[in-house]
């Protein structure tokens, strides 16, 4: 008892803050996420391609990249240019220029053209885009998904709402937004509770282990108070007076909440350490697509569907689609009218990935959501693994195992509420968030009160 008083003692000066400070911010990250540009804001943004911007055919352009692994080719208008988008196999990007074939050049020029171009079509009011910075990082680009465009050119809007728009430099593709309101309440919100300053994050592997060493210390930490709580009552009652008073009342009442939702947090950092990492491997991918793109597989541009905002050819199950987007934000496969692939492409997949692997339902607690609205999702269950495939693209969106399902429990639904009931009524999830986050911060709050009462004893005391 006496080596468990101490521990906690000095744990909870080093600590009570931190925990009080993820409480808080995870209240102000359940209403604004960090930024980002979605499917549907990107696709907004998106002008038609002008046709006397493309004097390459498809094929052509697949034989620019000088590559024999593209997996996927977009057609994309930048400004008033015209590109091909390539993506290896690697997910590396190669783009050229759809008049010439030439090596795409994304200076600051075509940048600012490009996010000028993007804010007119979403309907921005009274711009005036200047160029601010190009960086390879920044406070909110420093996720790994957009490794393969930096640097990033960020421009300024100059509008109402501080919005500023981040330009590829390989694409000139705007791949990231965020207005003044996001970036003040993300410094309370995901910049805290990440522990995501630039000069840490953009190291990811430093952030990782970090991160993921801090958050276990402060989960055994919050299982010693909670054991130390319990040994500390005498008839259920507290034999504290003033604030350790409130701190062990408030902890033994906040226990349960306390615990699952610091060890939930420290497994949001696992990253495959102790659950699989839901990421199928590259013969995985393949098995599913096929081989690469080659001329054969890339059909003309549709015409009749112009005038178009983005065209795009990839191969699922062994066969090449081509999948277009039309002026108005519409998605049609090929001439037809469908928006997704369809349940027989998906049984072609599921051939392939075995005899033995089917079409499942989705309509459990497991279930995915394409990034595009609306768009379908289909399961392929192949014994204990399911994939996950995105109707919209074909795109694997999970690979799930036994273990993946059960880090869908002890992380997601412990630490964001996101059970099938709560999921169901999000306004009764919300209060409870909030109330939830509100008795850790109070408690922690009793804590840090109680560490800095110590601090200040041991300071006289010297």
């Amino acid at each position: 008892m006496r080596t468990l008083t101490v521990l906690h003692r000095w744990f909870g000066v080093a600590f009570c803050l931190l925990f009080a400070m993820w409480f808080a911010s995870g209240a102000v990250m359940h209403w604004v996420p960090f930024p980002e540009l979605t499917e549907d804001e990107r696709v907004a943004g998106l002008s038609d391609i002008a046709a006397n911007a493309v004097n390459l055919t498809p094929a052509q352009a697949l034989a620019g990249f000088k590559q024999d692994d593209i997996t996927r080719l977009r057609l994309v208008a930048a400004s008033v240019r015209a590109v091909y988008i390539g993506t290896g196999a690697d997910n590396r990007l190669h783009a050229i220029d759809a008049a010439n074939g030439s090596a795409l050049a994304v200076d600051e020029t075509l940048a600012l053209a490009s996010a000028r171009t993007h804010a007119a079509v979403r309907g921005f009011v009274k711009t005036a885009p200047a160029p601010v910075e190009t960086a390879d990082y920044d406070q909110w680009t420093v996720s790994n998904g957009l490794d393969a465009h930096r640097p990033l050119f960020r421009i300024a809007l100059n509008d109402a709402a501080g919005s500023e728009l981040y330009v590829s430099s390989l694409t000139a593709e705007v791949v990231r937004d965020t207005t003044r309101l996001e970036r003040i309440f993300n410094y309370a919100g995901s910049i805290v509770h990440w522990i995501y300053p630039t000069a840490l994050r953009k190291h990811w592997a430093a952030w990782d282990a970090a991160v993921w060493w801090l958050s276990l210390i402060a989960t055994l930490g919050a299982m010693g108070g909670a054991l130390l709580g319990i040994l500390c009552l005498r008839n259920f009652s507290s034999p504290f007076h003033g604030w350790h008073y409130w701190h062990h009342m408030l902890g033994l009442a906040c226990a349960t909440f306390v615990l699952t939702w610091i060890t939930s947090g420290w497994l949001s950092m696992d990253h495959g350490r102790l659950f699989s990492n839901g990421r199928p491997n590259a013969t995985e991918r393949a098995q599913l697509a096929g081989a690469a793109l080659s001329p054969a597989d890339l059909a003309a541009i549709p015409r009749a569907a112009l005038p178009l905002k983005e065209v795009e050819w990839f191969r699922f199950a062994g066969r090449a689609f081509v999948r277009s987007t039309d002026s108005a934000g519409t998605r049609h496969f090929g001439v037809t009218e469908s928006a997704h692939l369809e349940q027989a492409d998906i049984a072609r997949a599921a051939m392939r990935l075995g005899a033995a692997c089917t079409i499942g339902s989705d309509n459990d607690a497991y279930a995915a959501h394409s990034r595009v609205a609306g768009a379908m999702v289909y399961r392929i269950v192949c014994g204990d693994t399911w994939w996950q495939i995105d109707g919209a693209d074909g795109r694997i969106i999970e690979k799930l195992d036994a273990s993946r399902r059960a880090y869908r429990w002890v992380f997601r639904a412990l630490h964001t509420l996101d059970f099938p009931l709560l999921a169901e009524n999000p306004a009764l999830r919300s209060v409870l968030i909030m109330l939830l986050c509100a008795g850790g911060f109070i408690f922690s709050v009793t804590g840090v009160i109680i560490g800095w009462r110590r601090i200040k004893s041991s300071a006289v005391v010297v």
